[in-house]
């Protein structure tokens, strides 16, 4: 494809139109091909784009009721990774787009990474910072694996908590929920309430914990389930 293919096909992938293509060319441009041209690489906008992806993965988790700060780190973490990203890309086939020196190499390489997050800052840069936008256009479309890695993060949050209380009391552990569920059928309200912690063997309840600790609010069975993990955990940790 020459340049002016790749610039037109690309922005009909995402749909959205640059006001300024010099940005869009600016984060296809690998910084050798720039040396060698005197062109912008699209270092700069890496670095942009990665503090935008950061913020909206931040708000995205806030507004699924992840508020932890050390489980929005660790998910954050699973979400930006280069190997995520490198994915991601590969997924949608970035590698066609991208303006290269030569013969260089891009498939399987951070560089794929690296122009995933220069797209994101030159969009949010042509879109006059519009964070929306970008979800809209780049990060809703493109990440599929969002919500299954926030579902494995509840998998996680159990699983640790598991682990914690087997080694306290040396012995395999249930836990147990309730659940108020609420508002109309098809778009319910979950509160996870009253967990109980029990020796799988004898029955037993190992530990007394408050009859307050309850989860937020929530759309799902799922969010209100690592809610409640999460406080549980909390607890624990200066009690026990």
């Amino acid at each position: 494809m020459t340049k002016e293919e790749k610039l037109r096909k690309f922005q009909a992938f995402i749909g959205y139109k640059f006001k300024n293509e010099d940005y869009l060319i600016q984060s296809l441009t690998t910084p050798r091909l720039a040396h060698e041209t005197g062109e912008l690489s699209y270092e700069y906008l890496e670095t942009l784009g990665d503090a935008v992806i950061k913020l909206i993965f931040i708000l995205k988790l806030y507004q699924k009721g992840i508020q932890d700060p050390g489980e929005i780190t660790k998910i954050k973490a699973l979400l930006e990774s280069d190997d995520t990203l490198k994915k991601v890309a590969n997924r949608i086939n970035l590698q066609q787009f991208i303006f290269k020196s030569g013969n260089q190499q891009i498939e399987g390489t951070r560089i794929l990474a690296d122009v995933f997050e220069a797209i994101c800052g030159a969009l949010f840069l042509d879109s006059n910072h519009d964070f929306y936008l970008v979800e809209e256009k780049i990060i809703n479309p493109f990440f599929e694996n969002f919500n299954s890695t926030i579902n494995m993060s509840i998998i996680n949050i159990k699983s640790e908590l598991l682990e914690y209380l087997q080694g306290k009391f040396k012995t395999s552990v249930e836990i147990k929920l309730e659940y108020d569920v609420s508002g109309l059928a098809h778009n319910p309200t979950w509160i996870a309430k009253n967990p109980k912690i029990f020796d799988i063997s004898t029955e037993k309840e190992l530990v007394k914990l408050p009859s307050d600790i309850k989860s937020d609010s929530f759309r799902n069975k799922p969010d209100a389930k690592e809610n409640i993990y999460s406080k549980i955990m909390n607890y624990l940790s200066d009690k026990i």
